[in-house]
C-alpha cells in the first residue's frame, strides 16, 4: 500500500513538474472585447490586427509559445468586464491582459491588473486616467486630448476665432469638447455657443440651426461612430453649413471609411484630428493595409492598428526580459519603448505608461474618385496632455 502510494506521488510530482514547464513554455494573453453587441465590429477589428501582427511574427517569442483566450464583453459593461479578468487570471493562468477597446470596461479590469501584478496592454480605450488605476498597465491607442487638443491648436492658427461646439451628451464628449475648447481659448480664441446633443436618436435639424443663427467661424463636433455622422452631415447642408464654407471639425470618427461612403459629398472640407487613417502615406502602413487587406479583404482602422501595435509591445517587452513574463518585468520593459508603426513613430511615455505618437490633421477631398482623408498638418511626439497637466502641478 506504502509503495502505491510513493508511485502516486511521484506521478503528481511529475505531473505537476511538467505542468509547470509547460506554463514556463507558454505566455497566455486574456483578450476582453466586445465580440457580441452593438460594438462587435470594433472588437473585430482590433482582433484582426492581433492575428495580422502573429500570422507576420509567428506565435514564439523568446522561447515562449504565445496563447491567446479571448473573452466576450458583450459590451459596456465593467462588472462583466472585472468577472471576465478575473476568471483569466484564476482559471486560465493568464500572464497579460489585453483589449479593451471601451474605457469602462478598462477601468474595471485595470483594479484586476493592479490587484494581480498582471501586465495589461489597453489597445484603444482613451481616458486619461485609465493608466493611473494600475501601474501594470500601458496604452498603445490614444487619448481624448492628445487629438483634440492639438485640434484646438490648429484652428486658431488656421483662421477660426469663433467656434460653436456640438456634442453628444455621454462622457467622451464631454472629454472632446472640454479638450479642444481648453487650447482653443489658450491661443485667443472666443468660443460662441455649445449645445449638448441626445445619445440616442437626436433630431440634429434645431441644433444645427441654433449653430447656423450664431454664424461661428468653425464647428467642433463629436457624436458616435456609425449612423449619426451622415445625419449631422446632411441636417448641415440643408441649412447651409457647408463645409466648404465653414471648418466643420471633429475625431478621426465623424470621418472614418464607412462615414464617408455614407456621407458622400456632404463630407468634403471636414477637418479631423486623429492618429490614424488607411491612407496614411508611409511604407510601413503601405505593407500593413496590403496585409490587412489580403487577410481580411478590408481596410484597418484605428482600432486593428491598436490591435497590431498593442501585439508589438508584447512581443518586444518579452524580447527585453528574455522570457521573463510576470507583471514588474514587463511593465518595465514596456516603458520607454519606441518603434515605428503603421500610424507612424511612437513610444510609450517612461513616466505615465501612455502613448507619445503623432497626431495629423486631416481634410476630406475627393482622391481618384474616392473621398479620404489627406493628411495637411501634423503634430509630432505628442503625449497625453492631461497628464502633463497634472505633472506640473
Amino acid at each position: 500500500m506504502r509503495k502505491i502510494a510513493v508511485s502516486i506521488c511521484a506521478v503528481f510530482a511529475l505531473f505537476g513538474a511538467n505542468a509547470e514547464l509547460h506554463a514556463q513554455e507558454t505566455v497566455k494573453v486574456g483578450v476582453i472585447l466586445p465580440y457580441s453587441g452593438q460594438f462587435s465590429d470594433t472588437a473585430t477589428q482590433m482582433d484582426n490586427g492581433i492575428k495580422l501582427y502573429m500570422k507576420e511574427h509567428g506565435d514564439t517569442v523568446a522561447g515562449k509559445k504565445i496563447e491567446i483566450i479571448r473573452k466576450d464583453v458583450g459590451g459596456s459593461a465593467p462588472d462583466v468586464a472585472k468577472r471576465l479578468a478575473q476568471e483569466l487570471i484564476v482559471r486560465e493562468g493568464v500572464d497579460i491582459l489585453a483589449g479593451f477597446s471601451l474605457s469602462p470596461n478598462a477601468f474595471a479590469a485595470a483594479d484586476v491588473s493592479a490587484e494581480a501584478k498582471k501586465f495589461m496592454v489597453i489597445m484603444n480605450a482613451s481616458t486619461p486616467t485609465i493608466t493611473m488605476k494600475s501601474p501594470y498597465s500601458a496604452r498603445v491607442s490614444l487619448t481624448l486630448g492628445q487629438n483634440c487638443e492639438s485640434l484646438g491648436k490648429w484652428a486658431y492658427q488656421n483662421g477660426v476665432r469663433r467656434l460653436y461646439t456640438m456634442v453628444s451628451d455621454y462622457s467622451p464628449g464631454h472629454d472632446g469638447e472640454e479638450s479642444i475648447v481648453r487650447t482653443f481659448k489658450e491661443a485667443g480664441g472666443e468660443v460662441v455657443g455649445s449645445v449638448r446633443l441626445p445619445l440616442v436618436n437626436p433630431d440634429f435639424s434645431a441644433f444645427v440651426q441654433r449653430a447656423k443663427d450664431v454664424n461661428p467661424d468653425g464647428i467642433f463636433v463629436f457624436v458616435p461612430g456609425g449612423a449619426q455622422p451622415p445625419a449631422l452631415a446632411k441636417a448641415m447642408l440643408e441649412r447651409g453649413l457647408d463645409p466648404k464654407n465653414i471648418k466643420l471639425m471633429g475625431q478621426g470618427e465623424i470621418a472614418d471609411e464607412s462615414a464617408l461612403k455614407s456621407m458622400g459629398d456632404a463630407a468634403l472640407g471636414i477637418i479631423t484630428g486623429f492618429h490614424y487613417d488607411y491612407n496614411h502615406t508611409s511604407q510601413k502602413n503601405k505593407d500593413f493595409v496590403k496585409g490587412y487587406n489580403a487577410e481580411f479583404n478590408r481596410n484597418p482602422n484605428f482600432f486593428a492598428v491598436g490591435g497590431y501595435d498593442g501585439m508589438h509591445l508584447i512581443y518586444e517587452a518579452l524580447k527585453k526580459t528574455g522570457g521573463k513574463k510576470d507583471g514588474e518585468s514587463l511593465i518595465n520593459a514596456a516603458k520607454g519603448m519606441a518603434w515605428e508603426s503603421p500610424r507612424g513613430p511612437m513610444s510609450i511615455d517612461p513616466e505615465t505608461r501612455d502613448v507619445i505618437q503623432t497626431v495629423y490633421i486631416r481634410k476630406v477631398e475627393r482622391v481618384g474618385g474616392e473621398l479620404v482623408n489627406v493628411e495637411i498638418e501634423r503634430f509630432e511626439n505628442v503625449k497625453d496632455p492631461a497628464k502633463e497637466r497634472m505633472k506640473k502641478k
